[in-house]
C-alpha cells in the first residue's frame, strides 16, 4: 500500500503560486514576451498542480463495491488534462510571441528581471526533484508528469532568461519572440508526450517487459513438479499492477496440496512486481477442456 501522496501535490501548488507572482513581477519590470511566456506557464502549473491534487486524494481512496480494483486509474485522468493545459498554454505563447516578433520593443530593466526569474526557477528545481524522486519511489505519473512539467518550466526559464540578456546585450529586439516560438515548440513535446502516456494507461497497458519476462521465468520453474501455465496477463494503473495466470497440476494432485501450490505462486510473483494483485486459477493439466480457454484469455 502506498502513503498518501497528496502532500506532494501541496507543495506544487505552493511552488506555483509563489513563481506565478515572481515571474509576473519579472514581466512587469521587463515587458518581455518571452518572461511573460514563462509566466503563462506558470499559470498551466498551477492549474496541473490542483487537478492532480484532486487526482491523488482519489487515487488514494480504498476499493469499494462499485469500484473494486480502486481509483489509482484517476492518475491518468491528471497526467492527461496537464498536457492538454500545456498544449493550450504552447498555443497562447506562440500568439503572444508572433505579434511581439510584428511590432519588436525593446526590453527594460532586463538585469532585476533576469533576477527574479531565477528565484523562480531555483523554486521549481527544488520542488521538482522532491516530486521526481516520491514519483520513482511510489510508481505515481500523476507525480511524475507534475515533475518533469516543472523541469521543463525549469529549462525554459533558462531559456528565456539567456535570450532576455542576449537582447539587452545585442539590442536585437526580435530575438525574444523567438526564443519564446522555441518555448512553445518545446512545451508542445512535453504536453504531447503526456498525453500519449496516460492514453497508454487508461488503454490497460501491461507492465514493463522484464518484470514479465521475471513472472514467466518463475512459472517455468515449476515444470519439474509436473507443473504448467498459460494466460498469463498483465496491466498497471499508476502505482499498482494486476497479474493473473492459469495454473495448471497434475489432476491427481489434492486440493489442499494444489492451494497450497497457488499461494506459493502468488507470493513469489507479488515479491517479483511490489505492490501487485496476483489472481491464480487452478486446472488439472490432463483435461483438454483446461486449454479451451486459451483464445480467449489471449
Amino acid at each position: 500500500m502506498r502513503p498518501p501522496l497528496a502532500r506532494f501535490a501541496w507543495l506544487s501548488v505552493g511552488a506555483a503560486g509563489a513563481t506565478i507572482l515572481l515571474k509576473l513581477l519579472a514581466w512587469w519590470l521587463t515587458d518581455s514576451v518571452g518572461l511573460l511566456s514563462d509566466a503563462l506557464e506558470s499559470l498551466v502549473n498551477l492549474a496541473a498542480a490542483l487537478v492532480t491534487l484532486s487526482m491523488l486524494i482519489l487515487a488514494a481512496r480504498p476499493p469499494t463495491e462499485e469500484h473494486a480494483y480502486g481509483y489509482s486509474k484517476a492518475e491518468y485522468l491528471a497526467s492527461a488534462f496537464e498536457g492538454l493545459l500545456i498544449l493550450i498554454a504552447a498555443a497562447a505563447i506562440a500568439y503572444a510571441a508572433v505579434k511581439r516578433f510584428i511590432e519588436p520593443r525593446p526590453i527594460d530593466r532586463a538585469g532585476l528581471g533576469v533576477a527574479v526569474s531565477m528565484l523562480a526557477s531555483f523554486i521549481n528545481f527544488a520542488v521538482a526533484r522532491i516530486l521526481l524522486r516520491q514519483a520513482m519511489l511510489h510508481r505515481s505519473i500523476a507525480l511524475e508528469a507534475d515533475a518533469r512539467h516543472l523541469m521543463t518550466d525549469v529549462w525554459t526559464s533558462v531559456g528565456v532568461v539567456a535570450a532576455v540578456g542576449a537582447v539587452a546585450f545585442t539590442g536585437w529586439w526580435r530575438l525574444d519572440p523567438v526564443i519564446a516560438l522555441a518555448v512553445a515548440a518545446n512545451i508542445v513535446w512535453t504536453g504531447g508526450s503526456l498525453l500519449y502516456r496516460s492514453l497508454r494507461g487508461l488503454m490497460d497497458e501491461a507492465i514493463p517487459g522484464p518484470q514479465r519476462e521475471a513472472i514467466a521465468s518463475l512459472l517455468e520453474g515449476y515444470r519439474d513438479l509436473g507443473v504448467s501455465y498459460h494466460a498469463l496477463r498483465t496491466r498497471q494503473a499508476a502505482g499498482r499492477s494486476f497479474v493473473s495466470v492459469h495454473i495448471l497440476v497434475p489432476g491427481d494432485w489434492t486440493v489442499s496440496r494444489a492451494h497450497d501450490l497457488a499461494e506459493e505462486v502468488e507470493g513469489r510473483i507479488r515479491a517479483l512486481v511490489p505492490g501487485c494483485s496476483v489472481e491464480t486459477h487452478l486446472e488439472p493439466i490432463e483435461d483438454p477442456s483446461s486449454y479451451a480457454d486459451i483464445p480467449l484469455d489471449r
